[in-house]
């Protein structure tokens, strides 16, 4: 067995979950993140509400030994689980459990102990349903109804305007970005919206030539242009930001920050807003 001692510094993950397993993937990608040169292989078991399902992960736990998470209701099946992880001797973390028993003691009552409760279809999922239609419908300059979006992106090419947009849509905020392109760097009429906060997102003329050569060397264009010219991009950039500045709409550098820190940040931004509007 690996252990995160090893040559290779890596070693088997084990999430085992009666719901979509998305809670156990996010917290331990989060933890691993604190420790340099680990490799995590996961191993996800989702939807594990059978003894039979439940024997699949256990036969795999065996096999490649590793750090069990786990987010079970069944007290049986939990049992079995971690009766077979000690067996094997190796650790099992309800993740949950200290969290829904403080919340618990708090509010003095008891959970449902209900399987997935966190995905039934309120009218919170559909909002992101609905957000995550949106976004689709308003990507790159698409859609007309702007005035019904909760933010709208603009950028120049490759500031991840895309995937900030599907991420804050899985947050149930409508998000819609425009693209900022040489000879239309002033979208008309994106100034003269009432709803929308608005925020110019930018990075580094490095950063953003860097990602523009990668992307037309995947597609198998090797000739330099304006878009990838160090003197062409770094107007734009500048356009940009001239352009956030005269309206005063926020900017957000996304040089050196992630699609879920930027869209962290304009969340951030978008409750302030609504904080003022009260």
């Amino acid at each position: 067995m690996e252990t995160p001692n090893s040559t290779h510094r890596s070693f088997h993950v084990h999430l085992v979950s009666d719901s979509t397993g998305e809670t156990l993937s996010e917290v331990m990608r989060a933890s691993v993140a604190q420790f340099e040169d680990v490799e995590m292989i996961e191993h996800l078991y989702a939807l594990v509400r059978s003894p039979r399902q439940l024997d699949r992960a256990l036969e795999e736990i065996e096999r490649a030994p590793g750090v069990v998470m786990y987010t079970i209701v069944s007290a049986d099946m939990r049992r079995r689980l971690e009766d077979h992880c000690q067996k094997v001797g190796v650790p099992a973390i309800a993740i949950l459990d200290p969290i829904i028993a403080t919340l618990s003691g708090y509010l003095a009552m008891p959970p449902s102990s209900r399987a997935g409760a966190q995905h039934d279809l309120d009218a919170q999922y559909y909002q992101r349903i609905e957000a995550l239609n949106y976004a689709i419908m308003h990507d790159d300059g698409q859609g007309a109804n702007l005035e019904g979006a909760d933010v709208v992106l603009l950028g120049v090419s490759r500031t991840s305007k895309t995937p900030t947009c599907i991420y804050l849509a899985h947050r149930g905020v409508k998000a819609a970005n425009i693209p900022l392109v040489r000879g239309a760097m002033d979208p008309a009429g994106i100034d003269k919206l009432q709803n929308p906060l608005v925020v110019g997102l930018t990075a580094s003329p490095e950063r953003i030539v860097q990602i523009r050569r990668n992307r037309l060397l995947s597609l198998n264009e090797g000739r330099d242009t304006e878009y990838v010219d160090d003197t062409s991009v770094k107007d734009e950039i500048i356009t940009a930001k001239r352009l956030y500045a005269r309206h005063g709409w926020p900017s957000i550098d996304v040089t050196r920050r992630s699609v879920e820190e930027t869209a962290a940040k304009i969340l951030n931004l978008v409750n302030e807003r609504k904080a003022m509007r009260q």
